[in-house]
């Protein structure tokens, strides 16, 4: 990444100072929380999409209509719409996760980037959507830092990995296809990026990683973003192993993603998602070996089961996380898929008094 000065230096500050001295903690899952609302297809629409479209956006010369054929299409499912049809819930869903004791909450754009958006043909509210997830995010962590000013509260912008791979064929038959390229990745994530910068987001997050081709690719539009505006946020980096071989999808290690994004120097490096914590276990011990920055992990609440539910309860979940904290793996840790704000009121007490990870300081290579 660019020597740019930081683009707020007081954030960062309050953000290195917090992390020397304890274990941070990141919120939990976004859409575990939104299914407990039993949402239907009128609730994703609301008013501005009704119709299945958006009323406030029509194709050069066109005005909409009775009848004029723009094609409705289906919205439940769509998490990220919600920040602008249900912002009540999102912003519910983040004060809930910081009263249950989060100093990290994420932004609800998971999907918000032109690729993944384009199965709901919104591909033109990237940006909108981006800046006002993070502004709801900013109004719920401010609103707490508020109270307790010693306790400061940090908006993690993220980016995720998009519903395409570019280093794998998503046909057997075509081994050499690729549905994306670097160049359109690194476009989708600049456009998403800037608009997390403008709503006020403290950090960037790009994760859930199963391909390091698409997260090199969301560095480069990171970097070409911060060039733009002549200035910089921190980064973390959070990667996904996807099942008991201990890769990625795209075949890397946790040691080799580690050195294959080194080059960003992100101000963390971590695991989430596909798996629970005890399966995280021996891949997040190889990163706090290896990595010299801080090391972050927010797992699973276990495997899901046979309905696609997961069973790991709080306590089960917080006693892992505290071998974990308790090894020194760890600076930053919260929960994935299946957690709730019970899940990260337990990691949180259960981490609290144990001193974080120290970086290493590890031999340059010559």
């Amino acid at each position: 990444m660019s020597a740019l000065p930081w683009l707020k230096p007081e954030r960062v500050a309050k953000l290195e100072a917090a992390l020397h001295d304890r274990i941070l903690v990141i919120d939990g899952a976004m859409g575990t929380m939104i299914q407990r609302h039993g949402l239907q297809e009128a609730d994703y629409r609301g008013e501005r999409f009704a119709g299945g479209y958006d009323v406030l956006f029509a194709a050069e010369g066109h005005a909409h209509g009775a009848g004029c054929g723009c094609e409705s299409h289906d919205q439940r499912g769509n998490n990220d719409l919600l920040t602008l049809t249900r912002p009540d819930i999102i912003r519910d869903i983040h004060r809930q996760y910081l009263e249950a004791g989060a100093d990290l909450v994420e932004t609800n754009t998971f999907n918000s980037t032109s690729i993944s958006l384009a199965d709901y043909r919104l591909q033109h509210l990237v940006r909108e959507l981006n800046r006002e997830g993070a502004r709801l995010a900013r109004i719920e962590c401010d609103a707490i830092e508020a109270r307790d000013p010693a306790k400061p509260r940090f908006v993690i912008g993220v980016l995720g990995p998009t519903s395409r791979t570019a280093s794998l064929s998503p046909d057997v038959n075509r081994p050499g296809f690729r549905a994306t390229s670097f160049d359109e990745l690194a476009e989708a994530y600049c456009e998403a990026a800037h608009g997390l910068i403008e709503g006020g987001a403290d950090i960037l997050m790009v994760e859930t990683i199963f391909d390091t081709l698409n997260a090199k690719a969301a560095l480069f539009a990171i970097d070409d973003v911060f060039e733009s505006i002549g200035a910089r946020l921190p980064v973390m980096i959070s990667g996904t192993i996807t099942d008991a071989s201990g890769r990625t999808l795209s075949g890397q290690t946790a040691e080799a993603f580690w050195y294959s994004l080194r080059h960003a120097q992100p101000l963390a490096i971590g695991l989430n998602c596909a798996l629970g914590a005890k399966d995280l276990r021996q891949h997040i011990d190889v990163l706090a070996q290896v990595a010299d920055t801080y090391v972050s992990c927010h797992p699973n609440a276990g495997l899901p089961n046979a309905f696609g539910g997961y069973d790991e309860t709080p306590e089960d979940m917080a006693g892992v996380l505290r071998e974990f904290a308790a090894s020194g793996l760890l600076n930053l840790v919260g929960g994935c898929c299946g957690s709730s704000p019970d899940h990260i009121a337990a990691i949180a007490a259960a981490v609290a008094g144990l001193p974080p990870r120290a970086i290493p300081q590890l031999e340059q290579a010559a």
